[in-house]
Formats: structure tokens, sequence, C-alpha cells
């Protein structure tokens, strides 16, 4: 019989105030989880055990002193980056947080870089105290992309058969659809068909979204279809990609998660979680495209509402986990 060699995911617990550890805790002690993969958590230790005595949840795991240990791990373990001094207060933004986090996450890097780790998930982070912890990114994605020297990259959500890929992510609405151009467009739909077909191991179906009601219904309630939208489908469907659109938005996510395509083009950041979240709220897949390494992320944010109350759904974070490793285990 051949020995399966279980992939090693990296887990970072984002921002130490909101509800990743939470969730983070709950998912690498589920079965679902440690009988396909070996979490390695990055943290730091003190306040992640913190978290785990007042919520009353497992955390009996291998606190590692060598990054090297990793390699000999067969059930999930901490890697302690030991960079919070002050004692844990939940549901605030504070720079230590934020810094910390920024550092679970460059370190995640380093670890897939020198062949530690083969894929990361990621718990949820706070955008401002990312920022006050000095760094200069909107999210994860973009930091990803700069730590990993990536110029082409992309947002997208998994949701079963659901796969939504975004022209824009963190813009005022105004902003989005402004970014909606023919070029820009086109290369989004040859670098969507590209990467989700590597990803499903045949030729992608791509359907593009409309920006305005009932994608404008030939002009009526706006012009941005018919100017931009639609050359730029066109320009893709010369090339030989299997694309159509815009379709109304309407209805376009809900054919993507009957199967109908294996992808959709959100025209922007809410038209995306929307839909995601609506089908598939709790279950849903952060993946960013275009990486060299796998990242998967959960489908909500800090939460710091209902930070240490214990109440935090962990579902999100284990499929983003278990997806993490199906497609490590594909490459």
């Amino acid at each position: 019989m051949a020995i399966v060699v279980k992939k090693k995911i990296a887990v970072t617990v984002g921002d130490m105030a909101g509800i990743g550890p939470e969730v983070v805790l709950k998912s690498v002690a589920s079965s679902d989880v440690t009988d396909v993969c070996i979490p390695v958590v990055v943290c730091d230790w003190q306040t992640l055990k913190t978290t785990a005595d007042q919520l009353g949840l497992p955390c009996d795991f291998q606190v590692l002193t060598r990054e090297e240990e990793i390699l000999q791990a067969e059930s999930p373990v901490i890697l302690d980056l030991a960079n919070i001094e002050k004692p844990l207060e939940f549901g605030v933004e504070r720079a230590d947080y934020g810094r910390a986090a920024g550092q679970f996450i460059e370190k995640a890097v380093e670890l897939w870089r020198n062949g530690f780790i083969d894929a990361i998930s990621t718990a949820p982070l706070s955008k401002k105290s990312l920022a006050l912890g000095g760094y200069e990114y909107p999210g994860h994605t973009e930091m990803l992309a700069s730590l990993t020297n990536t110029e082409r990259f992309a947002m997208s959500f998994f949701a079963g058969d659901l796969r939504v890929v975004l022209v824009s992510t963190h813009l005022p609405l105004k902003e989005a659809v402004d970014k909606i151009k023919r070029g820009p467009l086109a290369d989004l739909i040859r670098f969507t068909s590209t990467e989700i077909s590597k990803l499903i191991g045949r030729k992608a179906r791509i359907a593009v979204s409309g920006v305005n009601p009932h994608a404008s219904e030939n002009g009526m309630f706006g012009t941005e279809e018919a100017t931009e939208m639609i050359p730029a489908v066109e320009d893709c469907i010369g090339e030989g990609i299997d694309v159509s659109g815009p379709h109304s938005a309407d209805t376009v996510f809900l054919r993507g998660f009957r199967g109908e395509f294996d992808a959709v083009i959100a025209c922007y950041h809410d038209q995306a979680t929307i839909a995601v979240k609506c089908l598939s709220f709790g279950a849903a897949v952060n993946v960013t495209l275009g990486l060299p390494l796998i990242r998967t992320s959960v489908d909500h944010g800090t939460a710091f509402d209902i930070a240490g109350r214990g109440v935090a759904e962990s579902e999100s974070m284990k499929t983003a986990i278990l997806l993490a490793t199906k497609l490590a285990e594909g490459r």
C-alpha cells in the first residue's frame, strides 16, 4: 500500500482581537482537517492560548522552536512568532495586532518559499489595524502579491460549483464602475480562463456579469455593456476562449452555482460577495488567483462584535483549509 504524505498547510490566525484565533482553533481540532492535512498554525502562542483558555477550546498542540521541525510534524503544530507583548483585548483595533497579523503572513510566505509548507490558508485581519501596524495594503490579496512579486492576480470566491472572479476589489462603487474598460476586462477574461482551467483540469466556461440592471437591456439602462463589455467578450471569443455575456447579474450567479458556468466574472466587490454569501454563506472560500503559491481564506471578516464570546462559526475556515489541501494535492 502506498504511503500517503499529508500536505502541510500554514494557517495564519489573522487579527488576534477578532474571531480568527477562535475559528482556527476550532478548525485545526476537527478530524475533517487532520485526516487530510497537517496544519501549521502561525501565531503568537501566548495570545492564542489566552483565547483558548477563555473560550474553553482545545490547544494542546506542539509548539515548535525551529522551523525545520515542521518537516517532521505529523499532527497540528504551532509556530510561535512571540510578537505580541500586551494582554489580549477582544474587539479592538491596535497597531501591535496589525503588525503581528502582517508578520504572520510574511512568515507563512517564507515557510512556503523554503519548502516547509505546501499552501497557505488565512483567517481574517483588520485593515485598519494592519495600517496602524505599518502595512500599507488594503488586504491579504495585495500583500501576498507584493511578497511573491506577482504582478497579475485577482480575488476570487469559491462556493461549491460557483467560482466568482472580481474585476475590482475594495473601491468606491463609482470608481469600480469607471474601471470597466474593454482592454482590462478582456485581459481578466483571458487570465480567468487560464487560471480556472488549470484548477479544474479542463477548458473553463466563463460568464461575464453585466454591471447595469438586466445587463442594460440593450442600452436602456446604461452604456457600459455596449461600449466596453460586449467588445471585450467578442475579442476573447475570437481567440477561442469559452466566454459569454454580459449576462444579467440577477441570474448569472445562480446559473454558475448550478454548474452552467465554471466561473463568473463580477464587475465589483459587493456584486460578487452578495451572491456568494447568499448562496453559500459560511462555506465559501476566498482564493487568490495568479499567485505562485496556493492561498485560500475565509469569506468573512474579523467580526469584532462577537469576538471572545465563543460563538463564531468555523465552517468557512475549515473549508478554506480543506480547499487549500485539495488544490495543493492537484499541483
